[in-house]
């Protein structure tokens, strides 16, 4: 059965947050906004960064549930972008707090996340070493995770989708060059092994 009161500190928290930055935001404010005790809120958040933490982890499960296979590189930015997008406010002022790292954890999970399932079915039926499907993986990782916080960096402004489409239309088949390099130096490997 869901808590109600949770639920309400947390959307008045984020609704806070759209307002101001995370910085000029109290507990008092939440619970007078809210319309619940202090001792209320200490009952289910230890302090603004747990209630934070928790908001940020529940947007990251609700992605990873919500793409549990992926099959373009441009779908896993979108995916990455998601919880942001919806909340833009909120997110550049907990990104501009000395609670970033809470945000580029949630963002690095959910990079990871939508990248693995991508790779998954990428790799399915290709025989690329482990140690190669990792990198490959990694990288796209890096790539999902620097676009997203470099956007962030830059104020969050219009545009995130068209850049992360024409950047993924660019790319497009690098993914099948990588894995195609991959199996041409396992084979000739396999060669060398024989003496041919």
């Amino acid at each position: 059965m869901p808590n109600f009161t949770k639920m309400a500190i947390k959307a008045t928290f984020i609704k806070l947050l759209d307002e101001k930055p995370l910085s000029q935001i109290t507990v008092k404010d939440i619970v007078e906004e809210c319309g619940v005790n202090r001792n209320s809120f200490y009952y289910h958040f230890q302090d603004i960064p747990a209630l934070t933490e928790e908001i940020v982890t529940e947007a990251a499960d609700r992605i990873i549930a919500k793409y549990p296979s992926i099959d373009s590189v441009e779908i896993c930015m979108t995916a990455a972008t998601e919880f942001a997008m919806e909340n833009r406010r909120a997110i550049l002022h907990i990104y501009n707090s000395v609670n970033r790292d809470i945000f580029e954890q949630y963002l690095w999970k959910v990079c990871q996340h939508v990248v693995s399932a991508y790779a998954r079915g990428v790799f399915a039926d290709k025989p690329v070493e482990e140690g190669d499907k990792r990198l490959i993986a990694r990288f796209y990782s890096e790539q999902c995770f620097g676009m997203v916080m470099g956007w962030m960096r830059d104020g969050m402004k219009d545009g995130i989708q068209e850049q992360i489409s024409r950047l993924c239309g660019l790319r497009r088949g690098m993914v099948d060059e990588m894995i195609a390099r991959c199996l041409e130096e396992k084979d000739r490997a396999g060669r060398r092994e024989k003496g041919c």
